[in-house]
């Protein structure tokens, strides 16, 4: 029992190292955001270890770019600065292992060996932690970086979320997909 829960923690840190890697992978944009492979290994230890692992995989993913600096912040106060931190790092990363809510019917689709249906999962899987990053990361552009707005905040910030955030589902549904299909004991932690 002690050292699955050893094993656990140790891949948890591993996989978290390897996004915070894959993350200087990235075309970046001029205000900030980037398209990069950062979500990759979060969603891979979404389905291969569930949930939660997958949510604290997220949210190592972003308190390694805050210790490191590798952020970007509003020209606000100190509180205003945690606020956006937590929410644009922590929280945005930590939403992506949601994507383990269809580990359940991947793994039923693997077992069944339907390509289709495991492809189907794992775009859905991604689709779900994409969105829920991107939600936060629009809030967090209402909230903190409306002061750039040219009009309607909302408008703004959606659209200035999606410039990457579209890509960067895009990419990581597609690499996920292979991954999953050509290597599918990555996802099976007993293997």
């Amino acid at each position: 029992m002690r050292n699955k829960r050893v094993l656990l923690m140790v891949e948890i840190a591993i996989f978290a190292a390897l996004g915070f890697v894959l993350d200087f992978i990235a075309f970046r944009m001029p205000q900030g955001g980037s398209v990069s492979l950062v979500m990759i290994p979060i969603v891979l230890m979404a389905f291969r270890r569930g949930i939660a692992a997958g949510v604290i995989t997220g949210l190592l993913v972003g308190l390694l770019q805050i210790v490191t600096g590798f952020i970007s912040v509003a020209p606000l106060s100190f509180g205003f600065v945690v606020m956006q931190v937590i929410l644009d790092y922590l929280l945005a990363y930590g939403v992506v292992g949601l994507a383990g809510m269809m580990r359940s019917r991947y793994l039923e689709a693997v077992q069944a060996k339907k390509t289709g249906k495991i492809i189907a999962m794992v775009a859905l899987g991604v689709l779900i932690g994409s969105f829920l990053r991107y939600v936060v990361h629009v809030i967090t552009g209402i909230l903190f970086f409306g002061m750039f707005a040219e009009g309607n905040v909302f408008i703004y910030s959606a659209v200035y979320n999606a410039t990457y955030m579209i890509p960067v589902a895009i990419v990581a549904a597609i690499v996920c997909s292979l991954l999953f299909i050509t290597a599918p004991r990555l996802t099976q932690p007993d293997s």
